[in-house]
């Protein structure tokens, strides 16, 4: 019997493991109580990284695309196809008529990161979508205008602030989005243990408000209204505190102005929230010794994302609680990739939007709630060949049902995948992939997103079982062939330490030999405050105010003036513990157990429509429906009902547990029209339904 350790990598809490295993059979998989990070927790999704390496429904082999279904080809073959498709497709109808797709899990898979910026740009496509536009991008926009770079991002100084208020995130589910926080539990219990406050406010009393000591219920797509409220009150209460950035900020006039109207006695009308409440919320952040406001998915991925996550910034600014230890803060990641990709100094570039419905490009990539009407839409420009990377759009992505017609009708569809899922069961050639135990792990992403400075490298524990490989071969083997850009020399490891060598450590010794010593992983130590080290804006000054937020503020007052939703009910999304956006579902042991697809609503609501727990109900949008079992539940507000996120098979593939287990999905419901169009993040929270009694 030999031990492994290594950090769990299907969700943003690196949880350190410790595997147990004898040749190539796995005997357990357990907390590491050694890491300094995360102190032996691990929640039940860790499990699935041994069902992912001994699944038989995996991918084994490259597969092409025949008459009589998917038929096993060598690497050499697959290659000379792709090779061949795309090269043709591209001096037929130019450069941009090939697409690329990144799914979820290529954030967790550092070689990826790497690798993946040389083989978009040898397509020399500006085509490129990823899940970040369903998720995160109104995050990454307000770095962006208000810090300077995109991946200059704050997160919650969790471990010692005093104070903190929730919007729209549950992070003892999700363990700590973008905020990496493993065991937020006892992280969340050790606030009230020292004597501080959370407050949770979303529709839906979730787990999180649960341990909460204060949860308030809120209208869904109104959080925007609240942030603004509360910022009223600090400029009326003259509680406005910048402490050390008095000198690093700008356009504090500019703000004062522009929520001047938003009292909390309008916005209580609004959101739902008394106005007294929503006072003594921002009077209580503004007296504590130190607090932090983090908001989530539910403020992110709706019509108004944009401004809720700049909103939320600026009210930790102006409550004195920024780059100050238990406010919002910087972490200092061993690997940088803001350093890395600095944009200091750099004027600041035209937008760019999208072809057909003109949206905008942030993050080098356009929103993939119109990569539908991209494919459809002839013209010069029009995608024809589309990359899907660890992706899995067709279930992900808003309206899956029109963009999975859409995907059909691709001259070519090339995927990178373990399995053969809901998206690719339609691709020309799959290249199979290697899973999390057959590769080296390190993270990039989340160091940056850790509310604690921390690094670890783990090699490889298996090697990669059947004809597969690791998926920064199959990209850098597609960047020389397709582009002819030659990756030959380079591997993540000699990346990864030239990285190390550049970074913040660099003077500590800090290197990968380094890393490799310490099987447990390095704790680098608390955030500091270091925003003069982290801000890349060209007069190194933080931006409070941009004209895209202030012409948004006008959308946000339109929205709630003129109604215009035909349907009775607003749907949110919710997460589940056990499952991970679309792609665990084929963890036998996490299927099993009841049914977590239901269609929860309040007992008031199912009253008036005569509908009983657990019946099958037909719900929905403009976009289609679906037929789902009910769950009754006072946790939800009237008026509001809630489907998990990431569910749903289509048959026709290999995945015998997601197609028996995994229920509908969300996003056959979803809507590829509403967005918030500031940032183009689709608006997955607040779509209008009907629900009927079948």
């Amino acid at each position: 019997m030999k031990t492994h350790y290594r950090n769990c990598n299907i969700c943003e809490a690196l949880c350190g493991l410790e595997i147990e295993y004898e040749g190539d059979k796995i005997h357990s998989i357990k907390g590491d109580k050694n890491d300094p990070f995360s102190r032996g927790h691990i929640c039940p999704k860790a499990i699935a990284l041994q069902d992912f390496y001994e699944d038989k429904d995996r991918l084994r082999h490259p597969v092409k695309k025949t008459k009589k279904g998917f038929v096993e080809i060598s690497w050499e073959e697959a290659y000379e196809i792709v090779t061949t498709k795309i090269k043709g497709i591209q001096a037929k109808y130019g450069n941009d008529s090939v697409a690329t797709y990144l799914g979820n899990p290529n954030a967790h898979m550092f070689a990826n990161q790497i690798f993946l910026p040389f083989f978009l740009r040898s397509l020399k496509t500006k085509n490129r979508y990823s899940a970040s536009s369903v998720d995160q991008l109104p995050h990454h926009v307000a770095s962006k205008f208000m810090f300077g770079h995109v991946l200059v991002l704050p997160v919650p100084d969790i471990d010692r602030t005093d104070y903190m208020l929730i919007i729209g995130g549950n992070p003892l589910v999700s363990n700590g989005s973008m905020m990496t926080a493993p065991d937020v539990a006892k992280r969340i219990r050790a606030i009230q243990e020292r004597g501080g406050k959370i407050v949770v406010v979303d529709p839906r009393n979730t787990e999180t408000a649960k341990k909460a000591d204060q949860h308030i219920f809120i209208k869904p797509e109104t959080d925007a209204l609240l942030l603004l409220a509360m910022i009223n009150v600090l400029f009326v209460e003259n509680k406005i505190t910048l402490n050390h950035l008095d000198d690093k900020v700008e356009g504090l006039e500019k703000i004062k102005a522009l929520t001047k109207k938003y009292t909390p006695e309008f916005s209580s009308q609004i959101t739902g929230i008394p106005a007294d409440t929503i006072r003594n919320l921002a009077l209580e952040m503004a007296n504590a010794k130190s607090a932090v406001c983090y908001s989530r998915m539910g403020a992110s991925t709706q019509s108004f994302g944009g401004l809720c996550l700049w909103l939320t910034n600026v009210f930790n600014i102006l409550n004195g609680n920024f780059d100050k230890e238990g406010g919002a803060m910087f972490p200092m990641p061993a690997f940088d990739p803001a350093l890395m990709s600095s944009k200091k100094g750099q004027t600041e570039r035209p937008m760019e939007y999208s072809r057909v419905r003109k949206l905008p490009r942030f993050y080098g990539e356009f929103p993939v709630a119109t990569l539908a009407d991209e494919i459809e839409t002839e013209g010069e420009g029009q995608i024809k060949a589309l990359f899907t990377i660890a992706g899995n759009p067709i279930l992900s992505t808003p309206n899956g049902t029109r963009l999975e017609k859409a995907i059909k009708k691709l001259e070519c569809l090339v995927s990178i995948d373990i399995y053969i899922n809901e998206t690719n069961q339609y691709a020309d050639v799959i290249l199979p992939a290697a899973s999390g135990l057959e590769i080296p792990q390190f993270d990039i992403a989340f160091n940056n997103l850790a509310i604690r400075n921390t690094a670890k490298y783990s090699a490889a524990l298996f090697q990669p079982k059947g004809n597969v490989k690791p998926d920064w071969e199959i990209i850098a083997a597609l960047t020389e062939k397709i582009g002819g850009h030659s990756l030959q020399g380079n591997t993540p490891e000699k990346v990864l330490e030239m990285g190390l060598m550049m970074g913040r450590y660099k003077e500590e010794g800090l290197n990968l030999e380094n890393l490799k010593s310490n099987i447990h992983g390095l704790d680098l130590g608390a955030m500091n405050p270091c925003l003069d080290q982290r801000i890349q804006t060209n007069n190194g000054k933080i931006h409070l105010a941009h004209k895209l937020y202030e012409e948004d503020l006008k959308r946000l007052d339109k929205q709630f003036s003129e109604p215009t939703n035909d349907f009775p009910f607003q749907l949110i999304g919710r997460r589940i513990l056990r499952q991970h956006n679309t792609w665990t579902h084929n963890s036998q042991r996490l299927s099993k157990g009841r049914n977590d697809c239901t269609l929860q609503m309040n007992p008031t609501d199912a009253k008036g429509l005569n509908i009983e727990v657990k019946e099958i109900v037909r719900v929905n949008s403009r976009v289609g429906s679906v037929e789902v079992e009910v769950g009754l539940t006072d946790d939800l507000m009237i008026g509001v009902v809630s489907l998990p996120q990431g569910f749903g098979s289509r048959k026709a593939t290999n995945m015998s547990h997601a197609a028996s287990r995994s229920g509908v999905s969300i996003n056959d419901l979803t809507d590829e029209f509403r967005l918030d169009e500031l940032t183009g993040n689709a608006a997955l929270n607040g779509v209008g339904v009907s629900v009927e009694k079948i």
